[in-house]
């Protein structure tokens, strides 16, 4: 059997790195005498396994020389038409429907196999999360919100499943930017939600997995349900408007 050459060992142990988390997209990779030395090899061989990574698009050299794991480690999900579903009423029900499915593997496995670590993280993201309503920024709550449930998705340690939602984040994110601006016309929605995230979060950090996912399943059937008892609402408030002012087709 061929010898490994010391770059394609260098691609391997990064790409290792990539897969489990240690490396996230944005992450600045260390400087090279460190990194060379990190993984006991030589600073050219360290070079052209970096040259074979950027090539696969994996990687991306800043101005200044800062080398990165490049943003979207798939960028076909981050493209003009997630842009377009993204700012789409219309498409929120598909979106919520990818979420439900998602979220709901995610939370069962996290539950399933969390660490103490990730419990860490996860309570950090939901007081962030709470912390963040109080600040009157529809936008800082909806990251705040989509980090929390990103967390939840990294203590799965299904590295597809984790690299899957971190590309469709800005959707993820834009979903529940969405939701939240709707949600919140009726004032006793943020304690639903304050309330069935935390549901969510002890079932995970308990290591109950159907817990865990049945508490999931409830938060995204609430804001679909609730969604659509609004538009209904508003549908009925428009024809009513349209007779009242005499513009009824009917």
């Amino acid at each position: 059997m061929a010898r490994e050459r010391v770059c394609d060992f260098v691609v391997r142990q990064i790409e290792q790195l990539i897969l489990e988390g240690a490396l996230k997209p944005g992450d600045r990779l260390p400087a090279e005498r460190k990194f060379a030395a990190q993984l006991r090899v030589s600073r050219p061989s360290l070079r052209e396994g970096l040259q074979i990574l950027s090539a696969r698009g994996l990687l991306v050299t800043r101005r200044g020389g800062a080398t990165e794991i490049t943003e979207s480690l798939d960028p076909a999900l981050e493209n003009p038409l997630l842009e377009l579903i993204s700012a789409s009423p219309d498409a929120q029900q598909d979106v919520m429907e990818l979420r439900h499915a998602l979220e709901s593997m995610a939370a069962y496995h996290a539950a399933a196999r969390r660490t103490e670590i990730d419990i860490e993280v996860l309570r950090t993201a939901y007081k962030r999360m709470i912390g963040s309503h109080s600040e009157g920024d529809a936008v800082v709550e909806a990251t705040a919100d989509a980090d929390f449930h990103l967390a939840i998705g990294e203590a799965s340690h299904n590295v597809v499943l984790v690299h899957v939602m971190r590309s469709l984040f800005s959707l993820l994110r834009r979903s529940i930017h969405y939701n939240l601006e709707n949600l919140y016309q009726r004032p006793d929605n943020f304690k639903h939600l304050r309330d069935q995230h935390y549901h969510l979060m002890n079932a995970i950090i308990d290591g109950d997995p159907e817990a865990a996912k049945a508490a999931s399943d409830a938060h995204i059937s609430y804001v679909e349900k609730t969604l659509q008892d609004m538009n209904i609402h508003r549908t009925r408030e428009a024809r009513a408007h349209r007779r009242a002012t005499g513009l009824s087709l009917s």
